[in-house]
């Protein structure tokens, strides 16, 4: 069982233009968190590409190959890369690049993104929404596997024999980023692609349908579903309480869950819904370290699969309290939640 981190790097705005403040005082956070999570032995950490005032990033490569000089073991990888308005070529370089930069920890989570702010920025069409990301996964996954392409597609201009460099140190993983719709999970199976599920709201028990339909999918395309991981992507933030950990994490949440709701015409988050949340049947991972361990070992015996990834920072949250939460969740609930599943495991075999 792998456990990590992944964040979109969120700024504190001006409540009066709307324009982030300290966008470079949050990225050298970032690195400091990316680093304790690697002394502290989590398995992986992402970060999100977004093009917007809220966030930080816009080019996750450039960040983690930054981590990646800081870092020895860590894996990196993108949470996610909006492949549909991106050029899979200059993905695939920057990804290679970073690869060989952190000697073999780079990974690409691809996704067709919750936010639209990049289509307008790129000249791109939201009506080609799914077409972008069918065409640039494919071009994508060539780019991998080999080293001349000869391709051609509707909106990108055709590669003849073209050697595509630098080259990775190894096959590149690309997994795909979902959050809910059928159709996403069967494209993942189908490929053969690992599948990273995005729970951030309602009860996990739900999702538990996409994933048996993602393995049967992939076992219907000829894949061993067995050998194709899962990954959980949740919001979640430890503290030495539950109660520190709920009063910590809450302001940040409700801020950003009532400004993104209100433009998606989401109704406004309550402290009720959020206590729920953290309950033991509830999506979100915040308390303290001894529940968080059993949310995680309820939701493997849930999915069977092998990777968790908690977003601590829904918004932006006091850097102490953060780097605590790191700490906690690499010594206090990593060790405990392997040994506990490899336990399992064995029984099982």
């Amino acid at each position: 069982m792998e456990i990590g981190l992944y964040t979109f790097a969120e700024t504190r705005l001006d409540p009066r233009t709307g324009r982030a403040l300290n966008a470079g005082e949050r990225l050298r956070h970032l690195l400091e968190e990316i680093e304790l999570a690697d002394r502290v032995g989590l398995d992986v950490f992402g970060v999100g590409e977004h093009h917007r005032a809220d966030y930080a990033v816009s080019t996750p490569a450039v960040v983690l190959a930054a981590a990646a000089a800081r870092t020895s073991r860590i894996r990196l990888t993108s949470a996610v890369t909006v492949l549909s308005s991106d050029d899979p070529v200059r993905v695939f370089q920057e990804f290679a690049t970073l690869d060989l930069l952190s000697g073999g920890r780079a990974e690409i989570t691809a996704g067709r993104g919750s936010f639209v702010e990049s289509f307008p920025l790129f000249g791109l069409a939201l009506d080609d929404y799914d077409a972008l990301f069918a065409e640039k996964l494919a071009l994508l996954l060539r780019l991998r596997d080999e080293e001349r392409v000869t391709w051609r597609g509707q909106f990108r201009a055709p590669l003849h024999d073209q050697p595509v460099f630098p080259r990775p140190e190894r096959r590149l993983p690309v997994w795909i980023a979902v959050g809910g719709t059928p159709q996403s999970v069967v494209r993942a199976g189908t490929l053969g692609l690992p599948l990273a599920l995005a729970i951030i709201g309602g009860s996990p028990e739900r999702f538990a349908p996409l994933v048996q339909l993602y393995r049967e999918s992939a076992r219907r395309a000829g894949h061993d579903p067995a050998a194709l991981p899962v990954s959980i992507n949740s919001h979640g933030f430890l503290a030495d309480t539950s109660e520190a950990a709920a009063d910590a994490a809450w302001p940040p949440y409700v801020e950003v869950m009532g400004r993104i709701g209100r433009e998606r015409g989401w109704p406004p988050p309550t402290r009720a819904r959020f206590d729920a949340e953290r309950g033991a049947r509830g999506a979100l991972f915040v308390g303290s370290a001894q529940e968080v361990i059993d949310k995680l070992l309820w939701e493997h015996e849930l999915f069977g699969h092998r990777r968790t990834l908690l977003q601590l920072t829904v918004g932006p949250t006091p850097h102490d309290r953060v780097l605590r939460a790191i700490e906690l969740l690499g010594t206090a609930v990593a060790p405990v939640v392997r040994a506990e599943v490899a336990r399992r495991e064995a029984a099982a075999a």
